[in-house]
């Protein structure tokens, strides 16, 4: 009976996360389209993440396993990667360089190990250098315990702030009474710790010694977006709720964002988690979507190839399949708008240093967007 529960439980999450729950009328469709989509990576099942090399060639990491280079139209498979563990949302995940990259030839990356005690995994950081088609130096940064068979929200984005901290994020673990309010373990977080692995001084929980020292924030529910914005420098993430509840927030330094305490979601089944959607001492969204889009990977427009939009934020959602534009004012949403509509799960966006933004699909590839 247990083992069917749990594959009952795992039919309705997919359910969710690939169907959406109802239409969404407050998100608007373009006139006209300003620019066409070109897919310039063919064939891949699961782009979770992008980092862009100085030559102009992209990295992309494959959920089931996979590091590809992208170069000079060939695709070029990476060898010597960690140990990965491929188990339900988990597998290879995002991928980022170091800001002084072409100085050091540090790449980060995000992925689910089995590492250390107990069966199945947790959510783990490294960093290595890329030496022709192979991994070197590498080296564990992070590795979250304990480790868990579930495989449901290991997060997890990577990010570096304007001081050179790095910002990771790990889900809570599909164990959500636990794990997210609990400074003393891990899941349910967004980490800060150097580039080199070690703890800042000033991070929110260091003086307390039960605690989990990287810890940055918590309360969060499973993080699939983490970005910097260029105009304040602020880190942004975004993460998925329940059914409904999916949310946008500022990382700021000890604060606790609430999950599962306060939601704007309710249970897979139709069943309330809280009758609180705010508490004293607890974060309240910068914007929340009701339905969930399930939203994976973020990006701030910046570049002058795209002038209607700069300053907007692109969304991926995975369950409406369409990529989405928020424009803000005064850190508030003032216009949604859908775009790539239908093309397909969106599974991550980057704008690239040659200013066009990049879009990883589902089953498909990474398609550029080009201006008309």
């Amino acid at each position: 009976m247990k083992k069917r529960a749990l594959y009952t439980y795992f039919f309705v999450v997919l359910l969710f996360e690939a169907c959406g729950q109802a239409v969404d009328k407050n998100i608007k469709s373009p006139v006209t389209n300003s620019f066409t989509e070109s897919l310039i990576i063919k064939d891949l099942q699961n782009p979770w993440g992008m980092a862009f090399l100085p030559n102009g060639a992209i990295l992309t990491t494959e959920k089931a396993g996979k590091l590809i280079l992208f170069q000079n139209g060939s695709k070029i498979e990476i060898n010597n990667l960690p140990d990965i563990l491929v188990r339900g949302q988990g597998g290879f995940m995002d991928v980022e360089l170091h800001p002084n990259y072409e100085e050091n030839g540090w790449i980060y990356f995000s992925y689910s190990s089995s590492e250390g005690n107990g069966s199945g995994g947790n959510t783990a950081i490294m960093r290595a250098k890329l030496d022709g088609n192979q991994l070197k130096n590498k080296e564990l940064l992070y590795k979250g315990v304990p480790n868990t068979s579930k495989g449901q929200h290991w997060g997890s984005r990577i990010e570096f702030d304007n001081d050179g901290y790095l910002y990771f994020s790990i889900g809570d673990r599909g164990n959500r009474d636990v794990n997210p309010q609990d400074i003393t373990r891990d899941g349910g977080k967004i980490y800060r710790i150097h580039d080199d692995g070690r703890i800042p001084h000033d991070n929110p929980f260091v003086s307390n010694s039960k605690a989990k020292n990287a810890i940055y924030s918590y309360g969060h529910r499973n993080p699939q977006g983490l970005v910097k914005n260029p105009f304040t420098g602020e880190i942004w993430n975004h993460e998925h709720g329940p059914r409904g509840g999916d949310e946008i927030n500022i990382v700021k330094k000890g604060k606790n964002y609430g999950w599962p305490v306060i939601t704007y979601g309710i249970n897979y089944s139709g069943t309330k988690i809280t009758n609180e959607t705010s508490k004293k001492g607890m974060e309240q969204p910068l914007h929340y979507w009701v339905p969930s889009i399930a939203p994976s990977g973020m990006t701030f427009v910046t570049s002058a190839k795209y002038p209607d939009w700069e300053g907007n934020l692109l969304v991926g959602s995975l369950a409406f399949q369409y990529l989405e534009r928020l424009e803000f004012k005064n850190n508030k949403v003032v216009y949604r708008e859908k775009l790539l509509d239908g093309l397909g799960r969106v599974r991550s966006v980057r704008q690239a240093p040659d200013g066009f933004i990049y879009v990883g699909v589902e089953g498909k590839g990474i398609y550029r967007l080009d201006p008309k």
